[in-house]
């Protein structure tokens, strides 16, 4: 969650300013290359601090989840060594030639080498995002007894997995979404300040469109998401919705409420009929279980898991000579080898846990209910207050002149960190709701950690919060400086271009107010 403080910046901003400077190359004004290499710079820094916390990810697998990367690193390294490979290396070269390029390459040159930075940023998440989805929903892979590893059986339904398919658009709608608001509200305190108005103003205009496609596209895409989770991750789906108990087809949508997970009621609930059953099944006819009946099944699927693991047992002693119903019976039940795992919290051997044991296991895969209904409906809030505002600015720079009132302009100052609390939620949502799994329905959290003691993951965890909390003041010094700075770039040449145009036009000159 704090490496994503820096991402969603700049998979946006690296759109934006590619957009700017194509406008520069088709018209040759100088003050769209000047926005370009303003928004660059911010880009720049936001960039680095990324790739720092990005880098130290990779170290935690072997550091702090080593049991984790033996367990499935064939399948979960696969996407990851491609992005390293592929998108990060394409996005670290290019930017490189976009900050010192401007003037040994052409016009069009320069141009291809921004787009091919934005195409490596939004690569890099890609790859990223195929990840993560398969620990959402691990497809295209099987359990091998003689390695007791996870395998991969079809990169291709790893790659084209449905949940990282609709967690990709999604991710990095909602990037697009942080970077127009960050550009917008930056712009607005430029007409504030009577600053740099020319360039706020169509910095302004530019956010405003892409930010009110791309805050559409969130919320779009995001119900896309939440219908992939309905086949995918059945529980967490019922602990956002608070969901106790099985409803008729098609069930209602809790829009407000104080979920109680002792009692499993949720108190003052004030309910939308038949929208959960229209979001999470596309139908009026198909039910969503609740949550009481999928920790029923879950304790069905432990008991299940308990034969896998006796017979996976036998097979690791005998090998090639187990019996034949040995192996029968363990491929009947190897699905379900992953909740017998849960066990190994209360007990070595899942063979002989007790029956309250099993119990407990089955409960823990209902996740703490409350942080995830209220998570999900401020992130959703945040969503639909982020199409209200590019849409009044986009009408406001549409057919108003780029006339804002000074009202709308704090609004957009202060709307500055809403997309970075929606993008947290969101990601909070989609790992906390998967808990107890690293890898659903397959890997327990509780054993995917490497042995450490406490004492060396609190003496680490320290020192990582110290590092990045320096990184933090710095990035926030640095990108506070150049707001206050402004466009340092051609100022001398974009000026004169701005004279010129107002001697020939007055009226399109820097006479008009900027803000009401």
């Amino acid at each position: 969650m704090y490496h994503f403080l820096f991402v969603p910046l700049t998979l946006g901003l690296s759109i934006i300013i590619a957009i700017m400077e194509t406008v520069y190359v088709m018209t040759g004004r100088p003050i769209w290359r000047q926005m370009t290499k303003f928004w660059g710079s911010l880009f720049g820094i936001n960039f680095v601090l990324g790739v720092a916390t990005g880098i130290t990810m990779e170290f935690q697998f072997g550091m702090n989840w080593s049991y984790y990367s033996h367990y499935v690193g064939d399948i979960f390294g696969a996407p990851l060594a491609i992005e390293g490979l592929m998108a990060f290396f394409l996005e670290a070269t290019f930017v490189g030639l976009f900050f010192f390029g401007w003037d040994k390459l052409s016009r069009v040159g320069h141009l291809v080498v921004t787009w091919l930075v934005a195409v490596g940023s939004n690569f890099s998440a890609l790859w990223i995002l195929i990840a993560n989805g398969w620990m959402q929903n691990p497809v295209g892979s099987q359990f091998n007894p003689m390695t007791m590893r996870m395998e991969m059986t079809s990169f291709f339904d790893v790659m084209f997995n449905e949940v990282a398919q609709a967690k990709f658009v999604h991710t990095v709608s909602a990037g697009y979404v942080t970077a127009a608001v960050f550009v917008l509200g930056v712009s607005a305190w430029y007409l504030l300040k009577d600053r740099h108005v020319e360039l706020a103003r169509r910095s302004i205009a530019v956010a405003a469109s892409f930010g009110l496609a791309s805050a559409l596209s969130v919320v779009v895409l995001g119900d896309e998401s939440g219908y992939s989770v309905t086949h995918s991750q059945k529980m967490k789906l019922a602990a956002i919705e608070a969901m106790w108990d099985t409803e008729p087809a098609p069930a209602a949508f809790t829009a407000f409420g104080f979920p109680d997970q002792e009692a499993r009621e949720t108190h003052y609930a004030i309910h939308i009929p038949f929208a959960m059953g229209l979001i999470g099944t596309r139908s009026l006819t198909q039910q969503i279980p609740g949550i009481n009946e999928l920790e029923q099944q879950a304790e069905e699927r432990i008991r299940s898991g308990i034969l896998a693991y006796d017979a996976l047992m036998t097979l690791r002693s005998e090998k090639e000579a187990a019996p034949e119903a040995v192996k029968a019976t363990f491929e009947r039940h190897s699905a379900d080898l992953g909740f017998a795992l849960l066990l190994k919290r209360y007990i070595d051997d899942p063979r002989e846990a007790s029956e309250e044991q099993i119990v407990k296991a089955a409960y823990d895969t209902v996740p703490r209910v409350w942080p995830l209904f209220w998570a999900f409906r401020i992130m959703v809030g945040l969503g639909f207050a982020f199409i209200g505002v590019m849409a009044y600015f986009f009408y406001r720079a549409s057919f108003c002149g780029m006339r804002f009132p000074r009202a709308a302009l704090w609004l957009a100052v202060v709307t500055i960190p809403a997309p970075w609390i929606a993008a947290e939620l969101g990601w909070f949502v989609a790992e906390y709701g998967r808990q107890p799994w690293t890898v659903d329905g397959v890997l327990p959290t509780a054993l995917s950690v490497s042995h450490l003691s406490i004492g060396e993951v609190a003496f680490t965890l320290a020192g990582f919060v110290l590092f990045y909390s320096v990184l933090f003041i710095i990035e926030m010094g640095l990108m506070l400086k150049y707001i206050r700075k402004g466009p340092y770039f051609d100022v001398s040449e974009t000026t004169a271009w701005m004279e010129e145009r107002a001697a020939r036009n007055p009226r399109s000159g820097t006479a008009a107010q900027p803000a009401e």
